[in-house]
């Protein structure tokens, strides 16, 4: 099979479609994998990195996706780039697809382009393996930049993470008991914050307070929320619905009854946001203040950190792109772990529930 990875083209994407490492195992089992000029070089990887590797090196982005049956991709194509797909062929990427505008979705239909979205691979236990470890990456770096978001310079309240002797830690509420949102305990926590964490599995809770007893941890109800926030310094949106747009938790009517100056963080942005107030940022210029509230709303947060996020994505990718470059577009669906991911095949909308789409 052709497989292409063409260089990122969104913003501040830093992260490439695979790293050498991954195309040297493809290469070996057979196919042929066109590799765009420079497309690596801000994750630390060369040309001759990926030609050691056995790729073929293109010198634009459409040849990159033209020669391609299999696409591999970071973030989804833009409009352009959406063109230059061929008919039938597979793109795979970190889609999300259910807050992306129609007519995007429109292209993909009429090309029957098989789309696989890399956060809705599933495991037999249900986890979502290939997501887990930008979901990692994201929580740990949602410590460190709400950290300095607290800074007076940066505009927050002029509060230290963990405090000092007799000066109390900031207060960090995490609407999310997941991956994101237990990195995002850990690092906090390691900071010296004063944490609390609000999920609606309570099986969920209580495997995070066994393992970080010193939170606060409560049920999601509309109430708990609004208690929360009122007292929070940061508020970290840590939710996810794969395939769905993330429900809204945070009401501008609770925005407002927050401190000012408080800090929002809404990773779930890449779905659409939990935060009512939310739109994204880029990491140019990543807050706005609404309601008298600093907002981070970065979608590819791991992209910051490309060189890490592209290694830790080839680990846990390839044996889903190994297998979509094997089994080719008729036998995908047939993959259980392969087959809830597939959101758009041979002209049909699978397994995506689209609500209000937002602008990108």
């Amino acid at each position: 099979m052709n497989i292409g990875i063409p260089k990122e083209s969104r913003p501040f994407e830093y992260r490439v479609g695979l790293s050498p490492a991954g195309v040297e195992i493809l290469s070996q089992n057979g196919h042929q994998v066109y590799v765009e000029h420079e497309a690596g070089v801000t994750a630390g990887f060369s040309d001759e990195d990926y030609e050691k590797a056995g790729a073929r090196l293109v010198y634009s982005t459409e040849e990159a996706f033209g020669r391609a049956d299999l696409l591999l991709k970071v973030a989804r194509p833009v409009q352009g780039e959406l063109e230059w797909l061929r008919p039938g062929a597979i793109l795979a990427g970190f889609l999300h697809l259910a807050s992306t505008q129609q007519d995007k979705i429109d292209i993909l239909l009429e090309k029957k382009i098989t789309s696989v979205a890399y956060e809705q691979i599933q495991a037999s236990d249900g986890s979502l393996p290939v997501l887990r470890p930008f979901s990692q990456i994201g929580g740990a770096m949602a410590a460190q930049i709400a950290a300095r978001l607290l800074q007076n310079n940066w505009g927050g309240k002029g509060i230290l993470m963990g405090g000092v002797p007799g000066v109390p830690p900031a207060e960090i509420v995490i609407l999310g008991a997941g991956v994101v949102g237990t990195y995002a305990t850990q690092m906090c926590l390691g900071m010296g914050a004063h944490v609390t964490v609000i999920d609606h599995n309570l099986s969920t809770l209580q495997k995070l307070w066994d393992r970080f007893p010193s939170i606060v941890t409560k049920m999601s109800t509309k109430r708990n929320i609004e208690r929360s926030v009122m007292y929070a310094d940061v508020v970290i949106g840590a939710v996810l619905t794969p395939g769905q747009r993330t429900p809204i938790l945070v009401t501008r009517e609770m925005v407002r009854s927050m401190k000012p100056r408080s800090v929002i963080m809404d990773i779930s942005i890449d779905e659409g946001g939990c935060v009512e107030t939310s739109r994204p940022t880029t990491h140019e210029h990543p807050i706005y203040i609404e309601e008298g509230i600093l907002h981070y709303c970065v979608p590819n947060m791991p992209g910051a950190v490309g060189r890490t996020a592209t290694h830790a994505f080839a680990n846990s990718a390839m044996p889903y792109i190994t297998e979509m470059a094997s089994l080719g577009t008729e036998l995908i669906l047939s993959n259980p772990f392969l087959e809830p991911a597939v959101n758009t095949y041979d002209g049909r909308l699978l397994n995506l529930a689209r609500l209000s789409a937002r602008e990108d």
